[in-house]
């Protein structure tokens, strides 16, 4: 999909609001209101991600923000705008439903970052990017160069939030560049960047199924392989080697039933018997792992689930986590493995 960056319009703010709707729980949109006032105070801080069109073109994503004196996200560094302030205040990222699980959210925050690091080089006085996330988005975050800070004060929604950051060098003068690496270190980087990844095998590819990817171990049954992410060319790891153990248990309808996943194995009918891999306690459990917005679970009509998915390319669902719980189950047939 060929897509390209460009700042928003004020025109094209309705349009990202209706994103932000789409992709935000109710208490967590910002309003249309507050869009307007972003893109407004601080333009060259609202970005979109587009797709050629007749009418020139069409937003999919967005990323907005306005600026804070303040070194860390408080309520009021949320709600106002101050010129010249050296905190970039991250409010949203969204992409829209359509275009999800390709990868455009990551894409988005690297070119985000990279235009506000070559606006600091130039003197535009940002001297970091600060955001608030909920922990399961920690990982994607982390792969666009934020770091987690800590738990945040800023109460917004049901949820709580988590602040993270990213440093953007200056232009003050320092010390002189170091000499150019040696020509047989670079190509020694070069070879090592240049390795593929690793090729993921599914399970058809086995003879005995799970059977042939499950070791015993202290009495359960545990996975041999790493667990990698299916698509072609992403092979991004999942989870490690002896984390999961796999248990039959009933399957559970993860897409709608008349919007089957064009690349992941469809799943037996809700009851039927099939093999999951357990993972617990927590989400850090995971080398790479991304979550859904929470949805009605098809179990317990009391009960939300989010959906897993590959935080390197988005690729889901692969499997499902109860909200609040502390197991997470994938897709034995919704992953590959590392042999």
């Amino acid at each position: 999909m060929s897509v390209f960056y460009d700042l928003i319009s004020s025109d094209e703010v309705p349009a990202a609001h209706v994103i932000e709707v789409a992709g935000y729980p109710q208490d967590e949109a910002g309003s249309l209101a507050a869009f307007q006032y972003r893109q407004s105070q601080a333009p060259d801080l609202f970005l979109g991600v587009f797709l050629p069109s007749n009418s020139g073109r069409t937003l999919i994503g967005f990323v907005c923000s306005t600026l804070s004196p303040s070194p860390s996200l408080t309520h009021e560094s949320m709600a106002t705008h101050v010129p010249g302030g050296a905190s970039v205040c991250l409010h949203s990222v969204c992409v829209a439903p359509a275009h999800r699980r390709r990868g455009l959210a990551l894409g988005l925050l690297r070119e985000y970052g990279a235009r506000l690091q070559t606006a600091a080089y130039e003197g535009a006085g940002y001297e970091r990017i600060l955001l608030i996330a909920h922990e399961e988005l920690r990982g994607l975050y982390e792969k666009a160069g934020f770091e987690w800070v800590g738990l945040s004060p800023v109460v917004h929604g049901s949820q709580p939030w988590f602040e993270m950051r990213r440093a953007l060098a200056s232009q003050l003068p320092g010390p002189p560049p170091p000499a150019a690496a040696p020509a047989d270190l670079w190509a020694a980087l070069q070879r090592a960047s240049s390795r593929p990844k690793p090729m993921a095998q599914l399970l058809p590819s086995f003879a005995n199924g799970v059977h042939d990817l499950a070791a015993d171990l202290d009495g359960s049954r545990t996975n041999k392989y790493d667990l990698l992410c299916p698509r072609q060319g992403c092979g991004s790891v999942i989870l490690k080697s002896g984390v999961a153990t796999v248990v039959e248990r009933e399957s559970v309808r993860l897409e709608p039933e008349d919007q089957p996943s064009s690349i992941l194995e469809a799943l037996p009918a809700p009851s039927t018997l099939m093999p999951w891999w357990r993972v617990t306690p927590d989400a850090m459990a995971f080398e790479n792992i991304g979550f859904s917005r929470p949805v009605q679970s098809q179990i317990q009509s009391d009960k939300r689930i989010k959906l897993l998915l590959c935080a390197e390319c988005d690729l889901g669902p692969l499997g499902w986590h109860e909200e609040g719980g502390n197991e997470f189950w994938l897709a034995c047939s919704r992953v590959g493995y590392c042999v």
